[in-house]
């Protein structure tokens, strides 16, 4: 993990500068970090976050599906893809989600084909907050959701993953 960038530094960055740090907050999804730069400069990490997920707020339903499906199955052959990219595996990791036993592993599974089923999706929950049973805990209850439920839930998990992320990467320390 890189040294993280100090506030006063990323309200002054370029374009380029600013999408490069936080672009990854957002799985795959730099588009988010391009929209919020005009919005600079930001007093604090957290106004930055709510300028971050205003902008999710505020995009098309499409973009935010396309954000939903840029995250990565819990566990399975996509959580093992080399292109999830290193922060999410490590999320997973944390959460116990890399020491699975057979019948953790078959159930994980079997919910997230039946959660892509209903939703069309995958199954997204910060992980760095939760622990494998609690999230296999979680996967009949969001399955109960209506469409409009679980994406709702699903954006505000994404959000939580970004405050994660982002206080990784950025501190209010004067430059």
């Amino acid at each position: 993990m890189s040294t993280p960038r100090k506030l006063p530094e990323l309200n002054a960055a370029t374009r380029e500068e600013f999408v490069s740090t936080v672009g990854p907050v957002f799985e795959h999804s730099p588009w988010i970090a391009e929209r919020t730069w005009t919005r600079r400069p930001f007093p604090t990490v957290t106004a930055l976050h709510e300028a971050l997920v205003a902008t999710v707020r505020a995009a098309s339903a499409d973009e935010q599906l396309g954000l939903i499906r840029a995250h990565p199955d819990l566990v399975g052959r996509m959580a093992r893809d080399p292109s999830i990219g290193s922060v999410s595996a490590r999320e997973q990791a944390a959460a116990g989600l890399d020491a699975l036993s057979p019948s953790e592993a078959d159930a994980f599974l079997s919910f997230n084909k039946a959660y892509r089923q209903r939703f069309g999706f995958p199954f997204v929950i910060c992980a760095r907050e939760n622990r494998k049973d609690a999230i296999l805990r979680a996967f009949p209850e969001r399955l109960a959701h209506s469409p409009e439920q679980e994406v709702s839930t699903a954006l505000s998990e994404i959000a939580r993953i970004a405050w994660l992320r982002l206080q990784d990467l950025v501190t209010e320390e004067p430059a």
